[in-house]
């Protein structure tokens, strides 16, 4: 599965409501910048879920909503975090494999 078929499913924007691009002046420091946004985004929402999920089987909250919508999110984020993982293992590849 990759990032377009990711986000068709889920929509064209990221998961995050922060918008992040790769700045061409500063190259590899702004793409790693971002992927680094983007797993710290996703983990922030892994603990989002994690901490309703305590809740929810602590009894303090019996809203079942908010423990699925927590849930999907961190799903989708992490998804899209993999299809991004993906990509960029195959640029490296194909960077690794080229003739000088």
């Amino acid at each position: 599965m990759d990032v377009s078929s990711i986000q068709s499913l889920y929509g064209a924007t990221p998961v995050t409501t922060t918008e992040t691009k790769v700045d061409p002046e500063k190259g590899f420091q702004s793409m790693l910048n971002s992927v680094m946004g983007l797993v710290n985004d996703t983990n922030s929402q892994i603990q989002k879920a994690h901490k309703e999920e305590v809740a929810f089987a602590l009894g303090e909250t019996d809203n079942t909503h908010d423990l699925m919508i927590a849930e999907q999110k961190a799903n989708i984020a992490l998804q899209y975090t993999v299809a991004v993982r993906d990509r960029v293992l195959e640029a490296y590849q194909q960077i690794m494999q080229m003739q000088i």
